[in-house]
């Protein structure tokens, strides 16, 4: 018996209520992901972590097997002990990585065995395969993993995005495998139970992306992401995707869109009926000194770091009680920009976390009591 499982409470038109639970503790859906992309959400520790309202974050196999490595992070006996978190983890193929982070991209090797690569970091090369994939991310420890995919660029041509796809699907027949001989040996050993999650590609071709949204709805997996509208197409295009995909999805499994969030992103995603969903703009924007706001023009965001607000005494946002709004005031904060200091970094990284957390839990509300519609026309302005 897993400890994983995904139960719905209520839906309001395509969107869903609901919770995932896993051996680290519960999600409450629909939520947002922060990005701990070397094993740390940059700049907070766990328990600000959790304090923001984090119950799910993202770390990224390729840099955890990059950097320390995974003979480092086993030695701690995975991630959680390594990193000092005990709550949920989800992690990626490494696949999105390879492809854009790799040092020559010309040097990328795709083959049906797998991708060979070069460090971003050193040049080395490596090999990654969805058997090797499936390995780091049990090592890992986390509760979550996807299954190893090709996830191509953007813009590509039908041929090549066809030929992606068909990569995605073999490989993750090839990771259900993989994931079944490691479980019966964590299951042996009395260890938790890891889930995993197959991948949509398909780039914005619709007969595509429905085509892979079937294939992955009917392959043996404990949930679903949506991949590939992250890597340059416009919103758009990312919701039609959803549009097109979402319908060719069984009800009863998590889905989880890979690499979209900002805020006017949220409302879409989720009222098409994603459960979770990560984004890195939160915490890059909030070290750039660009702190969230909720505003009835629908612009929801403000630069700290502009002299404007150098002798403002309120709040980042007077409707938010996160530790930075309750305790520090805009011209506060802009000083620390303005002299480099690194606080100023962990408190916009602190109200941006915490701003996104509160948003989405917002959201689960107006859901529950029918006033999500009036909601979304306070939060975007184009809606009104």
């Amino acid at each position: 018996m897993s400890s994983f499982d995904f139960s719905i409470s209520q839906t309001f038109s395509g969107a869903r209520i609901g919770v995932i639970t896993t051996p680290h503790g519960v999600i409450q859906t629909p939520a947002f992901v922060p990005v701990g992309t070397q094993a740390t959400v940059k700049s907070l520790t766990p328990s600000e972590i959790r304090d923001v309202g984090t119950e799910l974050f993202f770390v990224n196999t390729y840099h955890a097997y990059l950097r320390p490595g995974l003979e480092v992070i086993k030695k701690f006996g995975g991630l959680h002990a390594f990193m000092g978190w005990d709550g949920p983890i989800i992690t990626d193929s490494g696949g999105f990585q390879v492809f854009s982070l790799a040092r020559n991209a010309s040097l990328v090797k795709i083959s049906e065995e797998g991708v060979e690569f070069q460090s971003h970091w050193d040049g080395s090369k490596h090999f990654f395969t969805p058997e090797s994939s499936m390995a780091c991310q049990w090592d890992l420890g986390s509760d979550i993993h996807i299954a190893f995919d090709d996830c191509t660029a953007y813009p590509v041509t039908r041929e090549v995005a066809h030929k992606s796809m068909e990569h995605t699907h073999r490989w993750l027949q090839r990771s259900i495998d993989a994931h079944k001989k490691f479980a019966t040996i964590a299951m042996k050993k009395k260890m938790p139970y890891q889930a995993l999650y197959g991948v949509v590609q398909g780039s914005v071709y619709e007969d595509l992306r429905r085509e892979s949204a079937r294939v992955i709805a009917g392959a043996n997996t404990d949930g679903i992401a949506i991949g590939g509208v992250s890597v340059g197409e416009s919103k758009e295009e990312m919701a039609k995707v959803l549009s097109w995909v979402i319908p060719e999805l069984p009800d009863n499994k998590p889905r989880h869109l890979l690499g979209v969030g900002e805020i006017d992103d949220v409302f879409v995603l989720i009222e098409n009926g994603i459960d979770t969903f990560d984004c890195v703009q939160p915490t890059r924007l909030g070290r750039m000194g660009k702190v969230f706001i909720f505003s009835e023009s629908g612009r929801h965001e403000i630069d700290i770091t502009k002299t404007m607000y150098a002798h403002d005494t309120a709040s980042i946002d007077t409707t938010c009680f996160c530790y930075t709004c309750t305790h520090f005031s805009r011209a506060y904060i802009h000083h620390l920009f303005h002299v480099k200091e690194l606080l100023g970094y962990r408190l916009a990284t602190i109200h941006n976390v915490h701003f996104m957390h509160n948003l989405v839990a917002t959201i689960r509300t107006s859901l529950s009591d029918g006033t999500f519609h009036e909601l979304k026309k306070r939060w975007i302005y184009d809606t009104v």
